[in-house]
């Protein structure tokens, strides 16, 4: 299905928790747009028909065009949300202005792939997903979706770490600019539990026998 990465968005000048109180219940979000050395632009938003945007994961990792007041439009990433704590209600949004050029940080998801032929799960393994998204750093023109994260040559107690993803060109992985201490395990297989606990104690008969 097509995502639609275009935005229909009002100004507005009444701000303050009142006046968002007040927005909402019209079935609008408050929201607010920052950055690229220009005013913070306070607007509104349809709650629906944003609400049916975030349904797609692209939405999240992808510079998305916002229309203001039917006129001009902006660039921007989205960079917060606040959501009702118990309803499936979106509270407010934050958007940062880029250009193609700016160098951003922003979280994408992660796609295993290769799961079915990975000999660890042939062998009986269980694969665990220790993430489901990263922050990387790069220039907005280049931000990708995804990453996808091959998994197809683990075998079992095998792990993938940050440092193993292949990355599109211009894409860094923020934890990895801060050292190799926070090069940590994207997906990993073992054994199931109750088969770990056979393998071991046949491990401890083998040792005893030899021992013997």
């Amino acid at each position: 299905m097509k995502v639609d990465f275009t935005l229909n968005a009002e100004s507005r000048a009444d701000v303050g928790k009142g006046a968002s109180r007040r927005l909402r219940r019209t079935g609008k979000i408050p929201a607010i747009m920052y950055g690229a050395s220009e005013d913070p632009l306070s607007l509104s938003l349809d709650h629906d028909s944003f609400m049916h945007r975030l349904e797609h994961e692209a939405f999240y990792s992808h510079i998305l065009t916002i229309t203001v007041d039917g006129g001009k439009q902006y660039n921007a990433v989205l960079k917060d949300l606040q959501r009702h704590p118990a309803k499936n209600r979106m509270l407010h949004v934050d958007f940062l202005r880029v250009s193609v050029e700016d160098v951003i940080t922003m979280p994408v998801p992660l796609h295993l792939v290769g799961e079915d032929i990975a000999p660890g799960v042939k062998a009986g393994g269980l694969v665990s997903h220790l993430m489901t998204a990263v922050e990387i750093v790069c220039k907005a023109r280049d931000l990708p979706e995804y990453l996808e994260v091959d998994i197809s040559s683990l075998e079992v107690g095998d792990s993938l770490h940050l440092s193993d993803i292949k990355l599109p060109e211009g894409v860094q992985i923020a934890a990895l600019q801060q050292g190799g201490d926070h090069d940590l395990p994207v997906a990993s297989i073992h054994l199931p539990r109750g088969a770990s606990e056979a393998a071991a104690e046949e491990a401890e008969g083998g040792e005893e026998e030899a021992t013997e």
